[in-house]
């Protein structure tokens, strides 16, 4: 029997010409290529285009795309994903006023 996934954020929020939002779910199984229970979509955009993403596609693994640039991220708590991701959104917010 396949269980489904439990939603555990769904956070959307518009700030003028950016948007930042937040997407996790809790799994009953790792997705391919993580090691923890959370399969997770983290956007930050500027005008429609893309400046920020967390996520762990399956068979990717857990990654950041930062602007042009992909680098691995090594995922430890629920609470750090989100912490980190909202010091890279600040981040990316100052580098580009």
């Amino acid at each position: 029997m396949k269980t489904k996934a439990e939603p555990v954020l769904n956070e959307k929020v518009v700030l003028g010409e950016w948007t930042v939002q937040m997407v996790i779910w809790r799994l009953a199984a790792p997705v391919v290529g993580s090691d923890h229970l959370y399969k997770y979509r983290l956007y930050c955009g500027r005008n429609g285009q893309c400046r920020l993403r967390y996520d762990n596609e399956r068979g990717k693994g857990d990654h950041i795309h930062d602007g042009e640039n992909e680098r691995p991220y090594w995922f430890t708590d629920y609470e750090t994903l989100i912490s980190d991701f909202r010091s890279d959104v600040r981040r990316v917010m100052e580098r580009e006023q």
